[in-house]
């Protein structure tokens, strides 16, 4: 009897330890829930005046169907503004005086102006557009363009020319097929930093081409922003053209001393890249410079004309990289107040990684007055690790973000079986679909 008594007290026991551990179970799961609510589609709050941004691949401009699918699907999923591609390889998906129409649009009608049909899609629904323009990227190198028009045709010249062919291209004509054709050849076998062929920012007429663009875009489009990207070199291997060379030369020889003026000058009756290969350093800081004072011209030509439109610039998120190996200065863009807004393409799949790079971005930027949207590589990741990096985004006060791409989003796949992930994002991420547009700066 007395076995069975103790039998029956730790039966007691067991079940009191049970209950109690139930009853602890039940009054944390709020706690757990809210926790693990940053990885479900649980809906938050959106930020007032946030940016909620798709960038638009031109493969999407090119019909009118194509284009009433785009908005209508931005503006259910909740978001407001658009960045769509209009100059993708030195082309136009809008109507150009300077450079010739895409390729892509051969089978629609000559009057059919795919950035005017975006701006008369998007604003009854209250959705802000944005022109993304690349800017030095222009060519793929297995889809060399046919168009005598072409940058890439009619002006060879203006090509960015790879370190380890510059020695054997500095005197030859830029006319000479030979040119192009050991650009593209090298570039080829080098592709792991290399999107395609590019033009060299150390180039004045390229520069003046540039900018012709976007003020023919500015004069003839009722745009709310417009959108740096490729503004930047591919690599360090770059740009090693004669222009770039010489130009380099002029500006550093004030530097020097006059015994190192005469070492320079008997150098590079030998080899015309003395300069550039014994100054390295320099010649970073001068490729640097001719990049911003690319951004910097055109952003004081918007602000001349049009001071409400925004511009902005896909930047690679890594500011270091940026610095280094792709010339692009941008926290410096950010500090002289010549860049309204960073974009960083902050696509790792790691949110870790991604938080930091927004915390740099947000730092430099809202230190000199300027904003930041947060680039998200949607493309890589299930939807749930976007709306992850959405509310990341906003805890380090990010002025918006933006989703790489809608294209991407469109299209069923691995990540997006359903083809819904704007919806899942919505659900997840933002309110309700919302009402106007006019909360966003």
């Amino acid at each position: 009897m007395g076995r069975k008594f103790n039998d029956h007290r730790m039966l007691e026991c067991k079940l009191h330890s049970a209950l109690f551990v139930a009853i602890a179970l039940l009054l944390a799961l709020p706690i757990w829930a809210e926790e693990k609510s940053t990885l479900t589609l649980t809906p938050r709050v959106t930020p007032a005046g946030e940016v909620r941004a798709l960038w638009v691949v031109r493969t999407t401009l090119t019909s009118t169907e194509k284009i009433r699918k785009m908005v209508e699907s931005a503006r259910a999923a909740g978001f407001n503004t658009i960045i769509v591609q209009v100059r993708g390889r030195g082309d136009a998906y809008y109507r150009s005086r300077w450079e010739p129409r895409a390729v892509e649009l051969k089978d629609q009608p000559a009057d059919f102006d795919p950035l005017q049909v975006v701006l008369a899609e998007a604003r009854p629904r209250g959705l802000k557009v944005h022109t993304w323009i690349n800017t030095s990227l222009l060519a793929n190198l297995d889809a060399l363009p046919l168009d005598p028009k072409h940058v890439y045709n009619a002006h060879p010249e203006w090509l960015a020319v790879p370190h380890a062919v510059a020695g054997e291209l500095y005197g030859m004509s830029p006319r000479d097929p030979r040119y192009r054709a050991r650009i593209v050849e090298w570039s080829k076998a080098n592709r792991a930093e290399l999107e395609g062929v590019y033009t060299g920012p150390a180039n004045p007429s390229v520069r003046e081409h540039i900018y012709r663009i976007w003020m023919d875009i500015l004069k003839h489009y009722d745009v709310d922003g417009m959108h740096f990207d490729y503004v930047r070199l591919a690599s360090p291997d770059f740009d090693y053209s004669r222009t770039s060379l010489e130009r380099f030369r002029k500006w550093l020889e004030p530097q020097l001393s006059a015994p190192e003026r005469r070492q320079l000058k008997q150098s590079l009756k030998e080899n015309p890249l003395a300069a550039a290969d014994a100054f390295k350093e320099k010649f970073g800081d001068f490729q640097r410079e001719q990049i911003t004072t690319l951004v910097e011209r055109i952003y004081r030509g918007v602000k001349k004309r049009k001071p409400d439109v925004t511009v902005s610039a896909a930047v690679f998120a890594n500011d270091e990289n940026a610095y280094t190996r792709r010339f692009q200065d941008w926290r410096r863009w950010l500090a002289k107040g010549i860049l309204d807004v960073a974009c960083p393409m902050a696509y790792s799949t790691d949110t870790a990684v991604f938080r930091k790079q927004i915390e740099v971005a947000s730092t430099s930027a809202h230190g000199a007055g300027r904003r930041v949207w947060a680039g998200i590589g949607a493309y890589r990741i299930p939807v749930e690790s976007t709306v992850e990096k959405i509310n990341a985004a906003r805890a380090l006060g990010a002025d918006g973000i933006i989703l790489f791409s809608y294209d991407f989003t469109a299209t069923p796949g691995t990540l997006n079986p359903a083809g819904d992930y704007l919806q899942r994002v919505r659900r997840g991420a933002f309110d309700t679909p919302p009402s106007g547009n006019s909360d966003v700066p």
